[in-house]
């Protein structure tokens, strides 16, 4: 991993490993054998029947989804390019009695590290894709890890959402960053992650990476991958607008006041040619 990226935001992303492994409630996951987390049970109506599936999930963290989609009986594998992070996910599988394999490797190398057209499901949670700097080599990953006929299951951000600024002082939001995929991504300092705690993350330096929804299913069509449903929301799990948002009892925030503005997030399933 000599790129700079990759360099800074595992840096930023093992410095939130510890605040998320106390914050992300994980004993409720070891207290209850049914339970599913948020993302996974926000899209149990268009995920369909996992059960009995050879599965990835990229970008894995520290394995809430995972584990969740191996309860509904996948057969699960998680890749992630954080030691620290998988070490998290392995100790939550193995007090939960679940076996699941995870796997350390950048997103990129997925294919050698995991082996081609090996799974019937590639599953990617949100808040993924814009860590990386090129969507259709993710596109081409996604197509070589999955055996013909295999699907793709995305929830994710929606890019509209990366470009929003803060809010003003009248509460509009103002369109600040990039929409398409612009070469070198975005720096941006974050000294919060999404979970409450105190004080400042020790590596709040960041890379984020845009990617244009026509970019994100171009690069999927060209990966030999065909589009069989998608999605819009106007809701996300997290406050993206803080101050400007209201949560629910899924935990899922939208805004406060004319909800219908912004699409928050997309679900997108598609399957290999």
């Amino acid at each position: 991993m000599s790129a700079e990226y990759l360099s800074i935001n595992l840096s930023h992303w093992n410095s939130r490993v510890p605040l998320h492994e106390r914050g992300c409630g994980l004993e409720r996951f070891r207290e209850n054998p049914a339970l599913l987390s948020e993302v996974v049970r926000f899209d149990l109506p268009r995920l369909g029947e996992v059960a009995g599936l050879e599965a990835v999930h990229l970008q894995c963290h520290i394995g809430t989804d995972t584990l969740s989609l191996a309860r509904l009986g996948a057969r699960m594998t998680g890749l992630d390019f954080s030691a620290l992070a998988l070490a998290v996910a392995r100790r939550l599988a193995a007090d939960c009695g679940v076996q699941i394999e995870y796997v350390e490797a950048e997103l990129y190398e997925a294919p050698r590290a995991l082996g081609r057209e090996r799974f019937d499901l590639v599953y990617t949670g949100i808040g993924a894709l814009c860590w990386l700097p090129d969507i259709r080599r993710w596109a081409k990953v996604v197509s070589e890890l999955l055996r013909p006929g295999g699907r793709l299951f995305l929830r994710e951000g929606h890019p509209m959402l990366s470009t929003l600024g803060e809010p003003r002082s009248d509460g509009l939001a103002v369109i600040e960053h990039p929409y398409f995929e612009t070469p070198g991504g975005t720096r941006f300092v974050q000294r919060k992650t999404y979970v409450p705690h105190q004080g400042e993350l020790a590596s709040p330096l960041c890379v984020d990476f845009s990617h244009g929804l026509a970019e994100i299913l171009t690069a999927l069509f060209d990966a030999g991958l065909s589009l069989t449903a998608i999605e819009e929301h106007d809701s996300a799990p997290w406050d993206f607008l803080p101050g400007a948002t209201i949560a629910d009892a899924r935990g899922e925030h939208r805004l406060r006041e004319r909800p219908e503005r912004l699409a928050a997030t997309y679900t997108l399933q598609a399957s290999k040619r």
